[in-house]
């Protein structure tokens, strides 16, 4: 028998034979969960160095996580900003440079009165529920997917927010224009030929959360259309894009809004655009 801090350094050997940039982390994290235990509660205990046996499902798991199955498949559960959010194959894992944009929402949103907010492509609710409950608001969300949606659903439920959501394209809903004051969305926005290179997102991710045309901003422009009728005059709309788009954004967005401004992440990276109508 092992003890568990050998089991601890095998397991994130063996995920960091796999590519696997976070072993170290994916590896504590993912004994944690099948002990039920917090990541600091098992590090204690490995400092201990107690013999350790672990589960047949944890080294089902293990293997499953070395071939690149996405750790938040296995646990179930992604986190982002203070929420627990649950996760799973058919809805887009939240990546932590979106928590940026629920930022910049946050202190646009601080100085309005009672303000209507619609989140587009919502997935598993990330942004929307972070703003219903940091800012203590209604917030409208949209998704197109059947799959994510239920997610969406046990998102909001779970964390008592006050969302509304609606399933279907933004394009077909009947909403009410001029009526918004912040549109935020997460669009996909890769381009076609640029397909990633992480199995995570390549062979996880939904197609439909991933590409947005040959460029990667076929559904940006769609949603900066749509948000000229959906905002109200000086209302908001904050868009995330990837790395090194956001020059043509911006450019999208010069010739009929004000203020239109680039934001960096947590990293530095330039990874959203604001604008005001």
């Amino acid at each position: 028998m092992t003890s568990l801090s050998q089991f601890l350094a095998e397991t994130a050997s063996t995920f960091q034979a796999a590519g696997i940039e976070s072993f170290q982390a994916d590896a504590e994290n993912l004994i944690a969960f099948s002990l039920g235990i917090s990541r600091g509660e098992l590090q204690a205990k490995a400092f201990l160095d107690e013999a350790f046996e672990p589960s047949t499902l944890l080294r089902e798991q293990i293997a499953r996580r070395s071939s690149r199955e996405p750790l938040q498949h296995l646990t179930g559960v992604a986190y982002f900003r203070n929420l627990s959010l649950e996760v799973g194959p058919g809805v887009f894992i939240p990546r932590p440079e979106t928590e940026s944009v629920v930022a910049i929402s946050l202190e646009y949103l601080a100085s309005l009165e009672k303000p209507k907010v619609l989140d587009i492509g919502t997935g598993s609710g990330a942004i929307a529920i972070s703003i219903a409950t940091e800012a203590q608001l209604e917030v409208d969300a949209i998704e197109l997917s059947k799959d994510a949606a239920e997610f969406t659903q046990r998102n909001v439920a779970a964390n008592a927010a006050s969302v509304n959501l609606m399933i279907g394209d933004f394009r077909d809903l009947k909403l009410e224009f001029g009526s918004y004051d912040l549109v935020v969305s997460n669009p996909p926005y890769i381009p076609l030929s640029a397909i990633p290179l992480d199995p995570e997102v390549r062979d996880f991710d939904p197609d439909l959360a991933l590409y947005g045309g040959e460029d990667g901003l076929d559904l940006i422009r769609e949603i900066i259309e749509h948000a000229q009728l959906l905002l109200r005059p000086g209302g908001m709309l904050v868009l995330e894009h990837a790395d090194g788009q956001s020059d043509m954004v911006c450019e999208l967005l010069l010739a009929h809004w004000q203020t239109v401004r680039a934001h960096p992440d947590s990293t530095g990276r330039l990874r959203a655009v604001s604008a005001v109508r």
